[in-house]
């Protein structure tokens, strides 16, 4: 009975964060949107929209299929409130993936589980909170520390922040499954090294090193499915 109530509160929790959610995407959307017409309006300047859709057909279609697919690969990761959340506030693959992951790992909840959605959820929250608290420190302590940030010697730091992030976290997931992770991390660093201007196209890049890691997956699934069968 316990349990059956347990599914209830968080099929009620899941309708209800649904419900937000979609209001408060809107309401973003809408804003995002209108921001440009409304400040065009105010200032007499209003974009022009034969430069905006031609600017749209350059690179749109391009992020269209990235957007597709981050929503297929975040979504069941994150579950309803940490994808709304975290599609809503942005910067994903920056802070917040690394963050709902790792809190994830640290109470050892599972993909697709009510626990990992309200992990989720909460740490995506306070990754917001914490984000928009620095950001205002930083917008406060700009000036003062400007001369510190713009030094040569910490430039390189900058650029290596998020493959310093990713390297430490994907290397524990490498770990468990070398099989399937070196293959793509091997033809993803190659090509990478070959093409070097598709290092500014990582969510894009997500779509053929996802396909050859399933492709791998699959393969040997099949092969001990049919070891079974033989023995």
């Amino acid at each position: 009975m316990d349990e059956q109530k347990s599914k209830g509160y968080f099929e009620n929790y899941n309708n209800r964060t649904h419900v937000i959610g979609r209001i408060v995407s809107i309401m973003v959307l809408v804003m995002l949107v209108g921001a440009p017409f409304v400040i065009g309006g105010v200032i007499g300047a209003m974009p022009d929209l034969a430069a905006v859709g031609k600017g749209f057909l350059s690179v749109g279609l391009v992020w269209t299929v990235s957007s597709v697919v981050e929503f297929l690969i975040y979504t069941p990761m994150l579950g309803a409130g940490g994808s709304y959340l975290a599609f809503i506030t942005g910067n994903l693959i920056n802070m917040k993936i690394p963050c709902a992951v790792n809190a994830r790992d640290i109470v050892g909840a599972k993909t697709g589980t009510p626990e990992n959605e309200i992990i989720s959820t909460l740490s995506i929250a306070t990754s917001s909170l914490v984000t928009i608290l620095v950001l205002a420190l930083g917008v406060v302590l700009l000036v003062p520390l400007q001369p510190i940030l713009q030094s040569p010697a910490l430039q390189p730091a900058f650029e290596n922040v998020v493959p310093a992030l990713f390297g430490a976290m994907a290397y524990r997931y490498y770990r468990k499954n070398m099989k399937i992770a070196t293959a793509p991390l091997v033809a993803m660093s190659v090509l990478f090294i070959l093409v070097p201007s598709l290092t500014g196209s990582t969510s894009f890049m997500i779509i053929p090193s996802g396909a050859i890691a399933i492709g791998i997956a699959y393969f040997f699934y099949k092969k001990r499915a049919k070891a079974g069968k033989n023995t």
